[in-house]
């Protein structure tokens, strides 16, 4: 008798353990997430940059209480390397799927994802795309893939509008361009797109080059700049490149009217400003930025300097990926692909430090994201358009 009321006292705990599964500090099982970056090769710095941002998120997430709809579960990173090439990525997404992931975050450069966004569309893995300013990326119809920043046509349209209107209101000083690009995707895309839009402009587009990524000498290139003499100079390549090019003009004492860059790897870059500063004075960018009115912006950069890296575009665009997704976990109230996908197509995710607004995804293409073009002065990095953004007035030309 006795063992058989001490079987039913033991049956009624188990069931009722069962019924709260929670009491007792029971964790529900964490979200995974594929974190995927250039950590080495090429494009190392960038990636590191991006993937510094999206952990930072996922630490600001998991402090903040997790994925509260689903008991507080925290979000874990799978972390991968795409070595800097396209089929490096795929082979990571290949992992990323087998180890059963509910979503990715990344993968920076513009080759890269499109790679990694086809390869997790077989798998119905949802993409968040950080950086890549392809536009094929989001043109393909992958229910999938969804880019929260600007595409490469939207910044070079904002870039060549606002050239026009400084161009303008200076009395119209420059009329000659010259476009030097890296010969990926991105580089390629950016400089094509600025070509065909220029000459409506009635600007004159001299040359467009192109060079490798990586590239170590631009001696010739700045020696065939010369040559030209455009009014201005529009770079479109990844950091190190964007800053050995500056350089070079630099010691050849290459001054055009402006150097205007699109999606320039280096000009909103903090390492730049400080490791050039005499390079980098008066460059003009148009490029992924942080609204500078919202102090949030300064209190992320005082954290991510405080970890000794630079606040560059990398590290903004990652950390608001990374919580748009999260945001996307939240609502769909479940680590299942195909409602975190459904929830990403609804997002109106407005809780960001971009100069956004709330978030619209038409076919996989964030509508509210836009640049901001910047300029570096007094070894510093300012917003100069839009209007409503704005931190100093512009100054152009450089050259009278």
């Amino acid at each position: 008798m006795t063992n058989r009321r001490h079987f039913i006292t033991q049956s009624a705990a188990a069931a009722s353990a069962l019924a709260f599964p929670l009491v007792g500090g029971a964790q529900p099982k964490p979200v995974r997430i594929g974190v995927l970056h250039p950590v080495t090769g090429a494009l190392a710095y960038s990636g590191s940059q991006c993937r510094e941002g999206a952990m930072m998120a996922i630490e600001d997430i998991n402090k903040a209480g997790g994925i509260k709809s689903m008991g507080g579960a925290k979000i874990e990173a799978l972390l991968g390397d795409a070595q800097s090439s396209p089929q490096a990525g795929t082979a990571e997404i290949e992992k990323m799927n087998e180890a059963g992931v509910s979503a990715v975050v990344g993968a920076f450069a513009s080759a890269i994802c499109l790679a990694t966004t086809q390869a997790a569309a077989k798998y119905n893995l949802p993409h968040v795309v950080d950086v890549g300013v392809a536009d094929q990326i989001v043109e393909r119809g992958l229910k999938n893939t969804f880019r929260f920043g600007p595409g490469y046509r939207k910044c070079a349209q904002v870039a060549v509008t606002n050239l026009h209107v400084l161009n303008t209101a200076a009395g119209k000083p420059a009329r000659t361009v010259m476009i030097i690009h890296e010969d990926s995707l991105f580089g390629t895309g950016t400089a094509n797109l600025l070509a065909r839009e220029l000459p409506g402009y009635g600007y004159e587009v001299k040359e467009v080059v192109k060079h490798a990524s990586p590239t170590r000498d631009f001696n010739n290139i700045v020696l065939r700049m010369k040559a030209l003499n455009p009014d201005i100079v529009i770079p479109a390549n990844y950091y190190n490149e964007y800053a050995l090019l500056v350089r070079t003009m630099q010691q050849q004492k290459v001054v055009p009217k402006a150097i205007f860059s699109v999606l320039g790897g280096a000009a909103s870059s903090y390492k730049f400003v400080k490791e050039f500063p005499d390079a980098a004075d008066g460059i003009i960018d148009c490029n992924h930025w942080f609204n500078p009115k919202d102090k949030r912006s300064a209190e992320l950069r005082k954290r991510v300097e405080a970890r000794d890296k630079f606040f560059s575009y990398e590290v903004f665009m990652a950390y608001t990926a990374t919580r748009l997704l999260a945001d996307a976990i939240e609502r769909a109230k479940s680590a299942d692909r195909a409602a975190i996908i459904n929830a990403l197509e609804s997002s109106t995710f407005a809780d960001h430090i971009m100069p956004y607004g709330p978030t619209q995804f038409v076919n996989g293409q964030n509508q509210g994201a836009q640049p901001l073009m910047t300029q570096v002065r007094k070894n510093d990095i300012r917003v100069i358009v839009p209007r409503e953004y704005r931190e100093i007035d512009p100054l152009f030309p450089l050259k009278a």
